[in-house]
This record gives C-alpha cells, sequence and structure tokens, in this order.
C-alpha cells in the first residue's frame, strides 16, 4: 500500500479520498487554489499546496502544478478523484512519466473510452449491445442529414468528445438537425477541443442504468451491481439508486455479463462504470464509459459494504482483488440526491455565502459534503455542496428516510435545490420507481401548468 498520495481535487471528493487514507494509514496531500484556501479539504489534508488562482484552468486543470506539487511532497500516487483531470489521458500519461502511480486505467485506455466514437466501436466489436448510427464522425452538415435519414427520427445528435451534456441534441427533422448541428459542433470545439459528431437513434423513455466494475491487474473483474441514474436535469444526474427499480433480475443479469465483457475486452484495470440507455422493453444499449470513481458511488457501497476507494489504492498498489461476482452481496437500497448550490427552478447557480449549515442525522443517513457553515460557494466551480444518502432494507424504508432527511437539511444565505429535491422524492412516479430521462422536465412543465 502507498505511503503518501497526493489527491487531484477539491471539495467533497477530495474529503472523501481523505477519509479512506486516514483509515488506511496513508498520508494524503491536497492541492488548492487560492478561493480554497479555507475549505475542509484542506484542513483536513496531511499537507497542502496552493497550486495558482481561483479559475480552473490556472489550478485545478494545471497538471504541471499539481505534478510539481506531488514530487515536492514526495507522493507516490495521484488519485482524480472524478471532474476535472480524472478523465484527461494527457494528465494521466504525465503522472506516469513524472514517476507517479496515477489510480485510475491506463492513458490509453482513458483516450479510448474518451472518445464516444471509438468507445461506441469498441463496445461493437466487443459483442456489446450499441443503439443504432454512425460508427464514424460525421463529415458535415449534409453528411448528418443522410445519416439520420437512414437511422430515422427522432435521433440523438452528439459530440464525440462531450460529456456533462454539452454537444448534445435530440432532433424530430431535417429541419431541426440542420438547425442544431453548427452550434453543437461549435460548442464541442470550444469546451472539449474536439468538434467531431455523430448520430444514432433515439431511444423513447429511456432509463439510464450503469453498472460500476472494479477490475485487477491480473484480470478479475467484479461487477457491484447497477445503478439507476435516470432523474436528471441538462442531462446531469440529480438522483441516483441501487438497485434499479426498475430492471428485471433477468435484465440485471445480462447487464452485468456486458459490463464483465467490456471490461475484459479492453484490458480495463481500477474502478470504472459501464452507462447504458435502457429502453421501455428492457433492451439496453451502450452509452458510455467512465473511466474514474463516480460521484454516485456511496449508494454502491451502502448496498454491498465495500469502500470503494480503498479497493482503488489496493489495485493500484498492485493488489489481488478479493472478492468476486459469486461471493459479493447485496444488501437492502439506496438513495443519493445532489444538493446544489442553485435556483430551484431555473438551476441557475446561486453563488454566495452559506450563514447557516445543519446536516440531517438517523439511521441510514449519510452525508458527503464539501461546506460548513461560513463556507463561501464561488462562481469558480461546479455548484454541488453536497450528497445525502440514505440508506434502507427496503426501498420504501430507503425513501422515507431521504425524504424525511431533506426536510430536515437546512442550508442558508444561498439558494439550493433541496425544495425539488424534496417533491421528486414525494412523487409518484418516483414512488413506483419508474422514472425516465424525461421526469424533471415533464414534472417542471406539470408544475407550470397547474399555476
Amino acid at each position: 500500500m502507498f505511503k503518501k498520495i497526493l489527491i487531484a481535487n477539491r471539495g467533497e471528493i477530495a474529503r472523501r479520498v481523505i477519509r479512506t487514507c486516514k483509515k488506511l494509514g496513508v498520508k494524503s496531500v491536497a492541492v488548492y487554489s487560492e478561493a480554497d484556501a479555507g475549505a475542509l479539504f484542506v484542513r483536513e489534508a496531511d499537507e497542502a499546496y496552493c497550486i495558482g488562482k481561483p479559475p480552473v484552468n490556472q489550478s485545478y486543470l494545471n497538471a504541471d502544478a499539481i505534478i510539481r506539487a506531488a514530487k515536492e511532497s514526495g507522493a507516490e500516487a495521484v488519485h482524480p478523484g472524478y471532474g476535472l483531470l480524472s478523465e484527461n489521458a494527457p494528465f494521466a500519461r504525465k503522472c506516469i512519466e513524472a514517476g507517479l502511480i496515477f489510480i485510475g486505467p491506463s492513458p490509453e485506455i482513458i483516450a479510448a473510452m474518451g472518445s464516444k466514437i471509438e468507445a461506441r466501436r469498441t463496445m461493437k466489436a466487443a459483442g456489446v449491445p450499441v443503439i443504432e448510427g454512425v460508427d464514424d464522425p460525421l463529415e458535415d452538415e449534409e453528411a448528418a442529414v443522410l445519416s439520420a435519414e437512414k437511422i430515422g427520427y427522432p435521433a440523438m445528435l452528439k459530440a464525440s468528445a462531450g460529456g456533462g451534456g454539452i454537444g448534445m441534441q435530440v432532433v424530430q427533422s431535417e429541419k431541426e438537425l440542420r438547425k442544431a448541428f453548427a452550434g453543437n459542433k461549435k460548442r464541442a470545439e470550444m469546451f472539449f477541443g474536439d468538434g467531431a459528431m455523430f448520430i444514432e437513434k433515439y431511444i423513447e423513455e429511456p432509463h439510464h442504468v450503469e453498472i460500476q466494475i472494479l477490475a485487477d491487474q491480473y484480470g478479475n473483474v467484479v461487477p457491484l451491481m447497477e445503478r439507476e441514474c435516470s432523474i436528471q436535469r441538462r442531462h446531469q444526474k440529480v438522483v441516483e439508486e441501487a438497485p434499479s427499480p426498475f430492471i428485471s433480475e433477468a435484465t440485471r443479469q445480462k447487464m452485468l455479463d456486458a459490463a464483465v465483457k467490456a471490461a475484459t475486452s479492453i484490458g480495463y484495470i481500477n474502478a470504472g462504470t459501464m452507462e447504458m440507455i435502457v429502453d421501455r422493453g428492457q433492451h439496453f444499449y451502450f452509452l458510455e464509459m467512465n473511466t474514474r470513481l463516480q460521484v454516485e458511488h456511496p449508494v454502491t457501497e451502502e448496498i454491498t459494504g465495500l469502500d470503494i476507494v480503498e479497493e482503488q489504492l489496493k489495485i493500484a498498489s498492485g493488489e489481488r482483488l478479493t472478492i468476486t461476482r459469486e461471493t459479493l452481496k447485496r444488501n437492502g437500497h439506496a438513495i443519493e440526491v445532489r444538493i446544489y448550490a442553485e435556483d430551484p427552478k431555473t438551476f441557475l447557480p446561486s453563488p454566495g455565502k452559506i450563514t447557516a449549515f445543519r446536516l440531517p442525522e438517523g439511521e441510514g443517513i449519510r452525508n458527503e459534503t464539501a461546506v460548513e457553515a461560513g463556507s463561501e460557494v464561488t462562481p469558480f466551480y461546479d455548484p454541488m455542496i453536497a450528497k445525502l444518502i440514505a440508506w434502507g432494507s427496503s426501498r420504501e424504508e430507503a425513501c422515507k428516510r431521504i425524504r424525511n432527511a431533506l426536510l430536515n437539511y437546512q442550508v442558508e444565505g444561498i439558494k439550493t435545490n433541496i425544495p425539488m429535491l424534496i417533491d421528486t422524492v414525494r412523487h409518484e412516479q418516483f414512488l413506483k420507481g419508474y422514472t425516465t430521462t424525461h421526469f424533471i422536465n415533464d414534472f417542471l412543465k406539470q408544475a407550470e401548468s397547474r399555476k
């Protein structure tokens, strides 16, 4: 096991990794921007290094500054968390070239899965179902129109290097596609430096279900059940749960088999997630692979009893997995909600000073937070300030606990999405366990029409 690792991230995920480091007796090194100098994760780490000014490109995306801090601190490895540089192949390569262990898959795997087009080709070759669509970048608008005519409308236009819904748009006709193509291509170029676009058949009533996997360097791949992540706003997840209340046991086993086949085919090592789109008939299709720790990993930990960060560190240090698909047991049900500093109706960020902050407590309740009373939520970073997780022996119990915990959550001084989350976990469709990726949009339209 490592003696010291650097965490190339901030906020609640940095605190989460620090907690496992303390449990294992591993020294933790934080890096921070000037805006985060007084943050909880900076105070909790064994060492901390300022790496630049508040903007992310001058701090948390400054690979050279992060690697300098790692070398100066004597860290042996780098944990990238999620977001920021976590799926950046050049950063992973720089870490390795600097003599550091990158806690994640190889740069080559990150690069291959980071391109949605390349990932699609790879999964198709591995025998994993993919949505009907094109396997090569669209040369121009006319190529997009021709492809859409072949697969039929509605279609989904996507940026190959995209994430967070950027460069993605459902189009219902040739007119909509022509209108959408240039703008989405431009956004992809601006955000990702890659304007490659492709198109797929749009899946009606889509459910977003993903499979968490662990894989070691000895060829062992273990799927850690699945998570339902269909409740999203602007293609970003807001509520996640494990297991999925939608899929059958037969579909579950087929999806787990597909995830193992996919990870094995590419020689994947460390924690990763296979994301799937599932239609109303429970046919599933590969969406993308996240080559990092997921925001929603706590719900999987709650139903399996595993510490996924601990498993990541063990795998990266050369240890063999001690669990198997056969020995892994599922216990109960877990639900996570993401708490954002944002207007609950418009979803616009709500930066400012938190004047009061009180976390709910109780049996089955877990809090992952980035802030405290007095914290300043700045406009420089993602507005997620906390995650609330509820475990129950049944889904009904987990639903009751998450609802009561949200009602007892106190954040003052800024707006949050807590009112929207309370309405969500009370909604009859959520309680039934049938929510598609349209849930929030449909829910908001219904609320607006009642005014």
